[in-house]
C-alpha cells in the first residue's frame, strides 16, 4: 500500500464554479497507483467542491443561480466581517461540502463520462484557493 499527497493551488477570478479536473487527473496519473482512493479537501470555509456535469455550461450557470437564491446576500446576517458576501459564502460551502472521495481504477479517478471536479468559489473577489490531495492504493 502506498500513499501520496499534494497541494493544488487554484486562482479564482470570480464567484462561480471553476473546473479543476485537469490538474487533479494529471497529478494522479504521475503517482503510478493503479487501484486506490483519492481524497480532495478544500482548505477554506468560503469555497467548496463538487462533482458535476462538465458538458453543458448551462448546468454551472443554473447551479450558481440556485445557490444565489437559497443563500442570498442579506444585511440581516450578523457575520459580515469581510463584506456582504461573507456569510452567504459560508452557508453555500456548508451546503455543498469541502471534501470529495473518488475511487481510482486503472490509474485514474473513476469519474463518469460527463463528470468534472469543480471548485465552487462563493466569494465575489479573486482568491488563491488550496486543495489538499491524498491518494492511497497499490
Amino acid at each position: 500500500m502506498r500513499q501520496s499527497t499534494h497541494i493544488v493551488a487554484v486562482d479564482t477570478r470570480r464567484q462561480g464554479m471553476l473546473d479543476v479536473t485537469r490538474p487533479i487527473l494529471d497529478w494522479v496519473r504521475t503517482q503510478a497507483i493503479d487501484q486506490g482512493l483519492l481524497t480532495i479537501f478544500c482548505r477554506h470555509t468560503s469555497a467548496s467542491l463538487l462533482i458535476q456535469e462538465n458538458a453543458a455550461p448551462e448546468v454551472r450557470t443554473d447551479m450558481e443561480a440556485y445557490f444565489a437564491r437559497i443563500a442570498p446576500e442579506d444585511p440581516a446576517y450578523e457575520h459580515d466581517d469581510e463584506g456582504p458576501d461573507d456569510m452567504p459564502a459560508h452557508l453555500r460551502a456548508a451546503l455543498t461540502g469541502v471534501q470529495l472521495t473518488i475511487p481510482v481504477i486503472d490509474g485514474m479517478p473513476a469519474l463518469g463520462t460527463w463528470q468534472g471536479i469543480y471548485l465552487f468559489e462563493h466569494r465575489r473577489r479573486p482568491h488563491r484557493r488550496s486543495l489538499a490531495l491524498h491518494l492511497i492504493g497499490d
